[in-house]
């Protein structure tokens, strides 16, 4: 089976779709009677040298980059591409740029209907591209996948598709790479690393506001430090988004700014190392159509505080220290109770190992590809 992916949007592998697609890769490259076409934009397909001598990697031109030429390149240009390719499925794995062809079967993944739960995510054109413009799209496609079933009870609900038309296929996680290992020796490397010497929670996610929920954090993290007196400081790893001046302005105001660290984008190799030499990991965003680093830092042993909201309900389920992410003072309380309570945490790890369990790439791969092999047989019924 000819197969087209559609990995234009990795945004320099920063992303969760980006991590997505990287990982569905890594996998379909090594299953059989998959001839998987990666069409990725001319300066990143060397983010796909691993799968070189695997696949086909299409250069995309660099002019289809943005966000309203990405759009029209994946309605006007990709679908000629694929027809001269002779494709039989084309791999759409982000909701704003799905496709509608006459011409092979399309699949689209949807990981989140963010803009219908979160006021001012993005501006009003993509707003209204995401509440739309992608309804109209996603009941076009032969098959759709969600991340979660919370994701899939929303497309039900603002798309009007049917809940049997969508198939739920969980993300992964690479145990290989997420794994306990030894604390000291991790925290030795964060200390000459980046300077840190002391335990602490740690958030990773990028720096969105309001919807990655950062600055009641702070707040929440500061009165932690007045009541308590904690040495633990508060390490914030990933790249600058949206609103992400308020955060840092957050931090600033804070009467422990000197207890709160940055780190910026973590690369991919290091994340591990993080979560390894962390105490507990905290997630408290608003919203998740899944939410891989709760699950990733579960895998390393870690402790973990989330929010109840979106799929983290289903994916944290009753493994981690559940917040209303609303609220400052159960965020500061679960602090409390992970900083001075050793039975809390050794509770949490245990169950933190098995539910991590449930989540590998290599299955969401192989029910992939029983998505292909369903769309290509309705599309030509």
């Amino acid at each position: 089976m000819k197969v087209g992916l559609s990995a234009t949007v990795i945004q320099g592998g920063r992303s969760g779709v980006g991590q997505y697609i990287f990982a569905i890769v890594r996998e379909l490259i090594h299953l059989p009677n998959i001839n998987l076409h990666i069409f990725a934009l001319e300066h990143e397909t060397h983010l796909f040298d691993f799968a070189k001598g695997h696949c086909k990697i299409i250069p995309v031109a660099a002019w289809a980059s943005s966000p309203i030429k990405n759009i029209w390149w994946h309605h006007r240009v990709a679908p000629q591409i694929a027809a001269e390719l002779q494709l039989d499925v084309f791999h759409v794995p982000s909701y704003r740029r799905l496709m509608s062809s006459n011409q092979f079967a399309t699949v689209g993944t949807i990981h989140d209907l963010a803009p219908f739960h979160v006021k001012g995510k993005y501006d009003i054109a993509r707003m209204f591209y995401g509440k739309v413009v992608v309804k109209h799209l996603a009941s076009r496609q032969t098959q759709i996948v969600a991340v979660s079933h919370d994701t899939a009870k929303d497309i039900e609900h603002f798309f009007n598709i049917p809940k049997e038309e969508v198939t739920v296929i969980h993300n992964g996680i690479d145990h290989d790479r997420f794994h306990p290992s030894d604390q000291q020796t991790a925290r030795t490397w964060v200390r000459q690393t980046h300077g840190i010497d002391t335990p602490f929670f740690v958030y990773i996610s990028r720096l969105e506001h309001p919807a990655k929920n950062h600055v009641r954090l702070i707040e929440a993290f500061t009165q932690f430090k007045k009541e308590t007196r904690s040495e633990w400081k508060l390490v914030i790893g990933g790249g600058d988004w949206h609103g992400s001046e308020e955060i840092y302005k957050a931090a600033q105001s804070s009467a422990y700014e000197d207890q709160i660290h940055f780190l910026g984008f973590i690369p991919d190799e290091d994340l591990a190392t993080i979560y390894q030499a962390a105490s507990c990991l905290v997630y408290p965003s608003l919203f998740e159509g899944f939410g891989l680093p709760p699950i990733e830092a579960m895998a390393c042993g870690l402790p973990v505080i989330s929010s109840h909201r979106g799929a983290l309900k289903e994916v944290v389920a009753d493994s981690g220290l559940i917040i209303d992410p609303e609220s400052v003072e159960e965020i500061k309380q679960a602090l409390i109770s992970v900083e001075g309570n050793p039975d809390i945490v050794s509770e949490l790890i245990t169950k933190a190992k098995t539910n991590a369990d449930r989540f590998h790439w290599k299955k969401a791969a192989l029910e992939l590809v029983n998505i292909y092999e369903r769309a290509q047989a309705i599309f030509h019924k």
